[in-house]
Formats: C-alpha cells, structure tokens, sequence
C-alpha cells in the first residue's frame, strides 16, 4: 500500500487565496527591484565583468583584512577578498584588472602573502582571468539565452494547448529576428530584451494566447525572483547562475505543463462548468503530484547546499529559490492569468454582443 501524501478529494480555494500570493509576489518583486536599482544591477561575477580571480589556500586561520593589508604592495585595480568555506583558511581574491602586467598575478600575490605570513604558508589553489570584451560578450548572450527560451516556451505552450503554432511561431520568429537584428548595432541591450519581452507580452494578449501568457508570466516571475533574492544576498551572478536560471524555468514549466494539462482535461469533460472552478479543481487534482515532486528534489537541493561544498553553493542556492518559487507560480500565477483571461475575453464577448 503507497503512502498517501495528500488526501483524494482535497478542495483548496486556490483562487480564493490569489489575492495574498499577488502580494506575496509583489512585494518580493519590489525589494529585488529595489535593491537592484539601488546596487546599479546585479553583482555580476568574473565571467561578464572580466578580470582575474586568485583562489589561495592557508595552513592556518588568516583574517581578510590581513590579506588586504599584505596586498597593498601590488596595485590590483581595485581588488576584492572573500572568504571561500569556513575556518578562514582559504579566500578568494578578485581583480578587476587582466592587463600582460597580471599575468605573474598568482606568483606576486603568493610572495607579498608569504613575507607577511611566512614562507610556505600559502598555496594558490586556481587562477581565473576573463577579459573585459569576453565578460561583456558573455553577458550579451546570457541574457539572449533567457529571451529565445522564454520565446520558444511559448511557441511550444501555444501549439500544445491552443493548437496556434502558426500565430505563436510567427510572432517568435519576428521578435527573434528583430532583436537580433537590432542587438547587432550599438543597441543597450538590456532595454532591447525588455521592450522585447514586453511587445511579447502585449501581442499573446491581443491573439488570446492565454496558456503561453500564463506559463511566460510565471516564468519571468521566478527568473526575477531568483535574480532579486540574489541581489539582495549580495551574490554574483555568472555562467553557473544563468544555467540554474535556465534549470529553473524548466522546472517550473514542467510543472506548469502538468496543471495545465489536466486544466485542459477538465475543459473538455466540464465544459458547462464555470472556469474558475475548473482551474481550482485540476490544481487539487495534480496537488499530491505537484508537492511530491517539489519536495523529494528539494531534499537532494538541500543535501547537496550543505554538503556540497563552496564551489556549486550559489548554484544550488538559485536552484533551492527556483524550485520552491516555480511550484508556488505554477499554482498561485499561471492558473490566476488564465482566469483573469478569461474573464478578460467574457467582458469583450459580452460588450460585442451588446
């Protein structure tokens, strides 16, 4: 006999509770915006920003401001100590600069630290260098990467439940071209991808893409979220970042395709019924599925946050904010906008009819 997680026959307002998970996500998405204005964006690493990052190790506990001290010899260009793992034994030292000067980097950061701390007491542990023409490629086509996803998400969504490849490819297509057209020309980019993401937005509105809207509004819901957690912990965002951004939009879409599947099930053998209630119900039916399998990879997020030490930490961190959001955006976003939709397309039915 299988464990029974959640009842058979649970009948949780969903809908009823919109209204507070509109303003859970609200204010969440208010302190990240806020904090991002605040800090000038996110705190990109040293792969978007270029530079060299000098990974050493010391026999005993060393303080940071004693590395920054010993550092003051060589000019770095503005450099930064962080600690990596506890027991202050070993740091991260950050520089901005990547110039031929820095190419003995590791060797001149090992001799000031050893004078100061004594011979044989420091082990360089990796060196990193990014130039800055790299850093800002890299960070072109990161945030490329999350657009076309996003686009085809909603190609994909479009086609399954709507039977609409035609109109969804069309508009993706455009969009795409467009912005690659426009991203090779001395463009800002950032507003590019956002005026793109907005025109999207707009026109799956007016074609009545409803399940494309709703999965692309949970989607960008969790990517902002996880970005504004980031900004607000002070993290970096880099490569290993953008993929767990990547990871989670799918996840979240996984989950998202469930409801929405069973939503589509029930359409079709309830089609009298009020489509709220046909929401609220599909959302009960795929319940125990939905918390299962959010909480058993949680679980693995969590062993592997603990135990899996400094290098995949902020990794696994966006991935533990993802999964949790995208459960929640599944159930508490996505279905919402198809009701709200709805309603939208009832308004316009009834006033064209007189």
């Amino acid at each position: 006999m299988g464990i029974e997680f959640i009842k058979p026959g649970i009948n949780i307002d969903f809908l009823g509770r919109k209204k507070w998970a509109f303003f859970i996500s609200f204010m969440l998405i208010l302190f990240g915006l806020t904090s991002l204005i605040i800090k000038g964006g996110p705190r990109y690493g040293i792969d978007f920003t270029g530079g060299t990052i000098v990974q050493v190790r010391f026999k005993g506990p060393v303080s940071a401001d004693t590395i920054r001290t010993a550092l003051k010899k060589i000019n770095l260009g503005g450099s930064a100590v962080q600690p990596f793992g506890p027991g202050g034994i070993e740091y991260l030292i950050r520089a901005k600069q990547t110039s031929g000067e820095l190419k003995r980097l590791a060797e001149k950061i090992r001799e000031v630290l050893e004078e100061r701390l004594g011979k044989g007491s420091v082990e360089i542990r990796r060196v990193e260098m990014v130039g800055p023409k790299v850093g800002k490629d890299l960070r072109k086509k990161a945030l490329l990467a999350l657009f076309y996803a996003i686009l085809a998400i909603g190609i994909y969504i479009s086609g399954r439940f709507e039977m609409k490849w035609a109109v969804s490819a069309a508009v993706g297509i455009s969009l795409l071209t467009i912005v690659y057209l426009l991203s090779l020309f001395d463009v800002s980019l950032s507003l590019l991808v956002i005026g793109a993401f907005v025109a999207t937005l707009v026109l799956y509105i007016i074609l009545d893409l409803r399940f494309a809207l709703g999965a692309i509004i949970a989607l960008i819901h969790d990517v902002f979220i996880t970005v504004g957690i980031f900004s607000l912990t002070n993290k970096e965002i880099d490569l290993p970042i953008i993929a767990a951004l990547l990871t989670i939009m799918g996840y979240s879409l996984n989950d998202t395709i469930v409801v929405f599947d069973r939503i589509r099930e029930n359409l079709r053998r309830s089609y009298k019924e009020k489509f709220s209630n046909i929401i609220n119900r599909s959302i009960n039916e795929v319940l125990s599925r939905t918390v299962l399998t959010s909480f058993t990879t949680l679980l693995v997020l969590i062993a592997l946050f603990i135990w899996g030490g400094e290098v995949i930490h902020n990794f696994v961190f966006a991935l533990l904010i993802g999964v949790i959001v995208g459960t929640y955006s599944s159930i508490f976003i996505a279905s919402p906008t198809l009701v709200a939709l709805e309603e939208r397309r009832y308004v316009f039915k009834r006033a064209k009819n007189g």
